[in-house]
């Protein structure tokens, strides 16, 4: 028998809301099969706990969640697992790409503030000296 989880199951074992679930569902990320009364209450299998674990991995990088499932979709397809990859390079690249102009607008951020704090701290000295002097 394969093994299934609520609801609860998955959102207790990564650290989410019920509610986060519901959405990665309604995102197209995830899958359950709906039992009970008008398919209220939902199972999830193996696959759907991988997609979530993938899911959250994807948000670690800084993947968008359309991202996350353009990705995780190609794995559950049956084509050429080298167009997977290419998709996930090229996904990837683009990642770095925008995450490597942040690091730079911040580095550049950073050095503004050190000259900042520089001149003040002259600036402050100069003040003090003056005050002792008088």
């Amino acid at each position: 028998m394969a093994t299934t989880y609520t609801i609860t199951d998955l959102a207790r074992e990564f650290d989410l809301t019920t509610r986060a679930m519901r959405f990665y569902e309604d995102m197209g990320l995830l899958q359950p099969e709906r039992t009970g009364p008008a398919g209220r209450n939902r199972i999830y299998s193996a696959r759907d706990r991988t997609r979530l674990k993938l899911t959250l991995r994807a948000k670690r990088l800084g993947l968008s969640l359309t991202e996350a499932r353009e990705i995780i979709d190609l794995y559950d397809s049956p084509r050429d697992t080298g167009v997977q990859l290419e998709k996930f390079l090229a996904v990837l690249a683009q990642h770095r790409k925008q995450l490597e102009a942040q690091m730079t607008d911040l580095q550049a951020n950073l050095d503004e503030v050190k000259t900042h704090e520089k001149e003040a701290r002259v600036l402050l000295k100069k003040l003090g000296a003056r005050t002792v002097d008088n």
